[in-house]
């Protein structure tokens, strides 16, 4: 056994910073079983020098690949492996492709935070068939509740295709804004393949932006390109923009219905997030392909998470309720305690 100790990245937000270690213990322990073959033993948190570290024994030692898996950890900051009394830094790789200010320049009300963002993917991904291929595979990543495109950004940093679905017009357009103004100013190769009003029998159904995005000249003509694909619609008509079983990995934060509310397109605006999941979530998990996943997060102050799990459920999906996929609940303000509910579409 080779014993390691993780810097958590500092936040921002003072109520996550608090809950950080302990999602982060969470996120190691998952990660460990879904990519590292169960080799990681008692994730634990010391004080070392006056520092506090999140601390784990990996029998065998970590390799090259199982640094670069790891270093995709959402508050990793630094790694350092203990030999005797000192600390030696491993080295870690990430996925991200493009500057971090294309996460954090956006800045909102409502905005969920980043680093809680990365969290919610990293665990969705890790719930499907494709876990291993984490560094290789080129997923397609669709939030429904989309907002002004957190989540989105997070699928473009890693490399993957990603596609978002959000009723709200106005968020829609601060988005494109700030997207093709962000592409342009960073010089990033790209094309724009529609931007627009969607038109059915001669009736608005939507706006769509889609793009073509490459990191880099090289990655263009070597045909390294992702899509951007972005709709403002309501989240119950997702099948009417993608097509069934296109979608690796369907991440969202559901409204928290406190300063927010969820909306339905038989109800309007409501308070309970469950009515939104009811009428939503099959559609989702109709796009999902066989062996993906779906992850989401909501204020369970106004819904039970045993509720939520129905809904899921319902949709022919597999909630994944087993430690340690079910401690990941924390508070984000004195309104709202936020949990998060993954689970997979089960291959035929």
């Amino acid at each position: 056994m080779k014993r390691y100790g993780m810097l958590i990245l500092p936040s921002s937000n003072r109520v996550y910073a608090g809950a950080a270690v302990d999602l982060t213990r969470a996120e190691l322990k998952i990660f460990g079983d879904a990519v590292l073959g169960g080799r990681i033993g008692a994730v634990e948190t010391d004080t070392v020098g006056g520092v506090r570290y999140v601390t784990f024994d990996v029998d065998g030692g970590l390799s090259e690949r199982d640094a670069a898996l790891l270093g995709n950890l959402s508050s990793a900051y630094a790694l350092f492996e203990f030999v005797g009394d000192l600390l030696r830094p491993v080295p870690l790789t990430r996925l991200d492709r493009f500057d971090d200010d294309l996460i954090t320049i956006q800045k909102y009300p409502g905005k969920t935070n980043e680093q809680f963002t990365k969290l919610l993917l990293n665990l969705t991904l890790l719930a499907s068939a494709w876990a291993e291929e984490l560094l290789t595979r080129r997923f397609r990543v669709l939030d429904p509740l989309c907002g002004r495109g957190t989540t989105v950004n997070q699928a473009m940093m890693y490399g993957f295709d990603a596609a978002g679905l959000d009723r709200d017009g106005k968020d829609f357009e601060s988005y494109q804004a700030f997207l093709t103004t962000w592409l342009k100013r960073k010089r990033i190769t790209h094309r724009v393949l529609e931007s627009g009003p969607v038109r059915r029998e001669r009736k608005v159904v939507g706006r769509r932006l889609r793009l073509e995005v490459a990191a880099s000249k090289e990655a263009r003509k070597a045909g390294d390109v992702q899509t951007v694909d972005v709709v403002s619609a309501d989240t119950t008509r997702a099948g009417e923009f993608f097509r069934p079983e296109s979608i690796d990995l369907v991440v969202a934060d559901a409204p928290y219905g406190v300063q927010h509310g969820s909306r339905t397109a038989e109800q309007g605006l409501a308070r309970d997030p469950l009515a939104l999941l009811a009428a939503a979530a099959p559609g989702w998990a109709r796009l999902l392909r066989p062996g993906g996943a779906l992850g989401i997060s909501w204020n369970t102050n106004v819904a039970r998470r045993e509720a939520a799990a129905e809904r899921l459920t319902a949709a022919g999906l597999t909630v994944l309720d087993h430690a340690p996929w079910h401690s990941l609940t924390h508070r984000v303000d004195q309104a709202i305690t936020r949990d998060i509910l993954i689970a997979h579409k089960p291959t035929p």
